[in-house]
């Protein structure tokens, strides 16, 4: 069994407006997380379908081998990923459901960077986050998400 912790939470009114981090935030079931772009439909990629867009996550760990690997410092809510976690390969997770504290989750597809992203950040962050940057899920059963809860798969 793989384990890891949520380190923080951020969500965005809108799309392009700066994440803001919480900590807590009230994951609904088929929906999203309460106070995001996406919850609320207006977030960048709203209109185009596409599934896994109820909640997004990212690895600390790839934040950090990108400063290393690229001399990228990006913040983690600058990853534009709601939860950013430790010690959970978020690879592993597609096709699969786990465990969020009190949420159960269901891995979509990977989370991919695109150009948008890029522009919101700085040159190269495209390139370093191919097939690292994070995980597209669904909440399959709503609850509060906390920073410090337990990720299990």
């Amino acid at each position: 069994m793989l384990q890891g912790e949520v380190i923080s939470i951020y969500v965005a009114p809108r799309a392009g407006a700066p994440m803001e981090s919480r900590r807590s935030v009230e994951a609904i079931a088929g929906r999203g997380l309460h106070g995001d772009r996406y919850y609320d439909g207006s977030g960048h990629w709203s209109n185009t379908p596409g599934i896994g867009r109820q909640l997004t996550l990212i690895e600390i760990e790839t934040i950090e081998a990108l400063e290393c690997e690229k001399n990228i410092v990006l913040a983690p809510g600058a990853s534009r990923r709601n939860v950013v976690t430790r010690g959970m390969p978020l690879n592993h997770l597609v096709g699969r459901e786990f465990q969020v504290g009190a949420v159960r989750l269901l891995g979509k597809r990977l989370c991919e960077p695109c150009e948008y992203l890029e522009t919101l950040t700085t040159k190269g962050v495209l390139t370093g986050l191919i097939h690292r940057g994070g995980l597209r899920a669904d909440i399959v059963s709503g609850g509060r998400i906390f920073v410090g809860d337990a990720i299990h798969s």
